[in-house]
């Protein structure tokens, strides 16, 4: 996000002092931001102000700080009455408004739910709290590890409300933050749900408020309506016993055996909390494998770490056709589990509960979409270019109309949402930018966690091979690192798939120690078009994690122009008859 580290911390805690608050334009740079919030923060009584200015290196008056908001301050198209309207404010919403203030723009965001949607209030923030909470009880309980560190401690014990609590503290306090940044820049929150009424125009209410709606109008829309849990057909959700992610981030009991249909992300992430927490768990894949979106070796080697020493078993290749709810601790779920190629019916379980971890589905209904010439596509996605901009049922643009994130399908994660949002944000503003999602990183925060970013081993191979390019692949192990051993965590691998013509980095994945943390230099590198001869030359201080990534970009070797001809050349060669 364009605020989040730096100027969004300082409008945060703007939000939250308690001085006078300076009066915030509509358009903010990001100095000026910073500008704003220590004035805030230092309070409006005195005749100066404590504000210091990088530029001129002196303290500066309070008439000063009234010209200086003046002048960053920029007006709408009168035509309109903003200049962007945002329909949703998850992460993606909120990344496209901060960007589009900053660029001078006039907007309000649509929220017919929580600020924050899914992943604040449903998603990343409170299942990182379950991990962190799960991952401190699963460490003390490891009484060898421990040990190995000259550590002892005695028996255990959690509180499952503690827990509980403190993921819901956690979205209180991210939310609150998220909304007040919006606030403190002058971001208008309407709440209700957003309907299209055509190009530039969107109304929006919630059933039964006559006192909430009303209808705006904007130069530009963004829809940032994010995704729900997807729930397979003939299974109903009661919530207790039978229930998606959301309901089971309230942790309101503890099952002693659950079936977690799906072995993606948020099913292992679960399993992670569940497992350590005492409680047994049972995969349902309808694949063959086991996490079968994941790079086969890594995949191979998360089934030892997170699976294989745990109270974890799995049925791969049969799906759940029906579910019956049960009571807790009265009544078991039944499955009835069939036979994903035969769609015959093989067995049937009986568990304490169950959790769908299936996916997700975009959230797109009642958009009317209609009202500009478009529709979603079968599976409920909005269309749209590279560029972010909505397609019609032609396939062709439907000016000044935007789609980001889970709505849109291209990558159905909370930090992808928030760079398309910033690219929508940049192409309406007539500079073309297309966002390579092949740079986003992904990250699963089990324990130890697991990352990747761009293309599995098996994809390259498969590109190697259509393309006509020499592949290369090199591994590094935690074991070889010295921070790792230092922690006693030396469980963990690195690799990295690059083209040896050209040293172009296709893919990275980890898991380890902090994996979700390392990605970032190989992403980041992929982003910004850096090859293996670039980055292999970088420096990592010692002894840090970041050395695996440092052994993993020192073994990459790239052909020279002569070599790689050769190999290219032999490749393409037609095979004799």
């Amino acid at each position: 996000m364009a605020l989040s580290t730096k100027s969004g911390n300082l409008v945060n805690r703007c939000a939250k002092s308690s001085a006078r608050p300076v009066s915030v334009p509509i358009a903010v740079s990001r100095n000026a931001v910073k500008f704003i919030c220590q004035a805030n923060l230092l309070g409006t009584n005195a005749p100066y102000e404590s504000v210091f200015n990088k530029s001129s290196r002196h303290l500066i008056s309070r008439q000063k700080i009234t010209a200086r908001l003046s002048v960053v301050a920029k007006s709408t198209d009168t035509k309109y009455d903003y200049d962007l309207i945002i329909i949703g404010c998850g992460v993606g919403g909120h990344g496209a408004a901060l960007h589009a203030v900053e660029q001078g723009l006039k907007v309000a965001v649509i929220e017919g739910h929580d600020v924050g949607g899914t992943c604040v209030n449903r998603g990343c923030v409170p299942s990182k709290a379950l991990l962190a909470a799960s991952g401190r009880v699963r460490e003390f309980k490891n009484a060898q590890h421990l040990k190995s560190l000259g550590i002892q401690v005695g028996s255990v014990s959690f509180d499952r409300q503690g827990i509980a609590d403190h993921a819901s503290q956690l979205v209180q306090n991210v939310a609150g933050n998220l909304q007040r940044s919006l606030e403190a820049l002058g971001v208008d929150i309407l709440m209700g749900n957003g309907k299209l009424m055509g190009p530039h125009t969107v109304k929006y209410g919630k059933p039964g408020r006559v006192d909430l709606g009303g209808e705006v109008t904007a130069k530009d829309i963004i829809i940032a309506t994010g995704s729900v849990p997807f729930v397979p057909p003939g299974i109903p959700i009661d919530g207790k016993t039978v229930f998606t992610s959301d309901h089971a981030l309230k942790l309101e009991w503890l099952p002693n055996w659950v079936a977690i249909i799906g072995s993606g992300y948020i099913g292992l992430e679960f399993s992670d909390v569940y497992t350590a927490l005492g409680t047994e768990v049972t995969f349902i894949e309808a694949m063959d494998n086991i996490m079968p979106t994941f790079d086969r070796e890594i995949a191979r080697l998360s089934e030892r770490l997170l699976i294989k020493g745990r109270p974890i078993d799995y049925r791969t290749g049969v799906i759940a056709t029906k579910v019956t709810p049960g009571v807790p601790g009265v009544k078991p779920v039944v499955i009835e589990l069939t036979d994903f190629k035969t769609k015959k019916v093989v067995d049937t379980m009986e568990v304490d509960a169950v959790m769908v971890a299936t996916g997700r589905a975009p959230f797109t209904t009642g958009l009317n979409l209609q009202a500009v010439g478009a529709e979603t596509d079968r599976r409920g996605f909005v269309p749209v270019n590279e560029k972010m901009q909505v397609l019609d049922t032609k396939g062709n643009l439907v000016p000044h109309v935007y789609c980001i994130g889970d709505a849109n399908g291209k990558y159905m994660l909370a930090h992808a949402a928030s760079a398309q949002g910033i690219s929508a944000v940049e192409n309406m503003c007539g500079r073309p930018h297309v966002l390579n999602h092949l740079s986003v990183p992904a990250a699963c925060f089990t324990h130890p966690e697991v990352s990747f970013v761009g293309v599995t081993q098996e994809k390259a191979e498969e590109l190697a091979k259509e393309q006509g390019f020499p592949l290369g692949v090199v591994k590094t192990s935690f074991k070889a690192n010295s921070k790792a051993l230092a922690e006693k965590e030396g469980d963990g691998l690195a690799k990295m798939m690059y083209r040896k013509d050209t040293g172009e980095i296709l893919g990275v994945h980890i898991i380890g120690l902090h994996a979700a943390d390392l990605i970032h230099e190989a992403s980041n590198a992929i982003a910004t078009k850096q090859t293996v001869q670039d980055i292999k030359f970088n420096v990592h201080a010692h002894p840090t994690l970041s050395e695996v990534l440092d052994e993993l970009f020192k073994q990459a070797h790239v052909e020279t122009p002569v070599a790689a001809a050769a190999v290219a050349s032999k490749i393409k060669e037609p095979v004799a008859a």
